[in-house]
């Protein structure tokens, strides 16, 4: 009678919630608590420094007064620079806390809990990292400033950008669209994955499924600028999608070592994207599309394909790791070659460091060696020659590490994919 209950005792000991059972999602569910606590004592006991919240809140004030011409929307910082979803997003604010700082602070702090979340959800489910590593994402602390200290835009744009990623790790290839759309209507600097994610799309599916995804993600730039589109549209475009803003040298954490003449120079920013656009073309070519024969070969294979009449042809199913790390790679090229970093910026590839970390081959040791050194330099105020210098050189180490480590096939086995059909 022991052995019969014992055996009736089994089946509900498997019946726990599978996330008990899974080391890393257990420590990451504590991991996530206490940061929720160190974001509520930062909150409480570290003074908030004003730096663009009122300018925000002067512009969000002329968006709600009625004001749909981009050139008249302006904060003592200067004129409005971000596209229109960031109006929504903080006349929303607004409205929840009557532009004081405080509540603000606490929806933000919400936000970086949410946003480190999701972030370590992706962790988890591309099993890159082992699970004491995750630590640190939490370990920041220019990150947890750039939150509760200083409410950013860029935290919207950046938790939105995280849940797209999130997405795409399920093959939902249109919501991620459309998300990421979301993110780029809040901040330009999103569209750094633009490259490396239409490179998977054009692996994941055929050429009329790339076009439908490009078309939602286009509905919602439209939409979310409708108001100022159909007023002022050269406005619009011209302040929100700003290509060639020229930034001020002194806040530059990267390039604070490169002479000031040399870079307001339009010959350096020109210099940059080559680089920048080289970088892309070799990842690609060698790393990203190595498996299909070279990015050429599979730009060909695409268009042989859609030229066909089979409208299946062109559908694979990619593996999480390769959609990741084609992404956050793609982004920390752009990272490198950007002339300017303000200390901001630092949120746009803070929480995919520790990935690209471990995607090289280097030792543990270097690899947090690097890890502390990055966040060292985003730490030190105002950046200087040498702190810029060293980021730059660090930036590098990693893209070489990248460049250097091998590259994995990028599809899930034809046998498995069939199953979860199947399923």
């Amino acid at each position: 009678m022991a052995l019969k209950s014992g055996r009736k005792l089994q089946p509900s000991r498997s019946r726990r919630p599978q996330i008990l059972k899974n080391p890393k999602a257990a420590f990451a569910l504590a991991l996530i608590f206490m940061d929720a606590l160190l974001v509520a004592l930062i909150i409480a006991y570290v003074p908030y420094t004003k730096i663009d919240w009122d300018a925000y809140m002067s512009q969000v004030t002329g968006f709600l007064g009625g004001e749909r011409d981009y050139t008249n929307l302006k904060g003592d910082t200067g004129p409005l620079v971000y596209p229109a979803g960031f109006l929504y997003i903080y006349s929303a604010i607004r409205f929840i806390t009557g532009g004081e700082v405080y509540p603000a602070q606490i929806l933000f702090g919400i936000l970086y809990i949410i946003n480190l979340s999701i972030v370590i959800f992706i962790y988890v489910k591309t099993e890159v990292l082992p699970w004491w590593a995750i630590i640190l994402l939490s370990l920041s602390k220019r990150v947890h400033s750039i939150f509760v200290l200083r409410l950013f835009n860029d935290c919207f744009a950046m938790t939105l950008l995280h849940a797209a990623l999130a997405m795409l790790l399920y093959q939902k290839w249109h919501l991620g669209l459309v998300l990421f759309s979301g993110a780029v209507s809040i901040k330009m600097n999103v569209l750094l994955y633009a490259p490396p994610l239409l490179l998977l799309m054009l692996k994941a599916m055929n050429i009329y499924g790339v076009i439908s995804a490009l078309a939602c993600a286009a509905l919602v730039q439209i939409l979310v600028g409708l108001p100022f589109l159909v007023s002022h549209p050269i406005a619009y475009i011209s302040r929100a999608f700003n290509l060639g803003r020229v930034f001020i040298h002194f806040w530059s954490v990267n390039f604070k070592f490169i002479p000031e003449p040399v870079f307001v120079s339009k010959q350096f920013a020109i210099s940059l994207l080559i680089a920048h656009l080289g970088l892309l073309a070799a990842f690609a070519h060698y790393k990203w599309c190595r498996h299909e024969g070279g990015l050429f070969k599979f730009l060909h294979s695409k268009v042989t394909s859609a030229l066909s009449s089979s409208s299946s042809s062109g559908l694979k199913i990619l593996k999480e790791e390769h959609i990741m790390t084609t992404l956050f790679a793609g982004n920390f090229i752009g990272i490198v070659c950007a002339r300017s970093l303000h200390y901001q910026f630092y949120s746009w590839y803070f929480y995919s460091l520790p990935y690209l970390l471990w995607k090289t081959h280097f030792p543990t040791v270097l690899r947090l060696i690097l890890f502390v050194g990055v966040e060292f330099c985003w730490n030190v105020y105002p950046s200087n020659n040498y702190s810029s210098a060293l980021l730059f050189c660090l930036h590098l180490l990693i893209l070489w590490g990248l460049w250097s480590a091998q590259s994995q096939y990028p599809y899930v086995e034809e046998k498995l994919s069939t199953r979860k059909k199947e399923k």
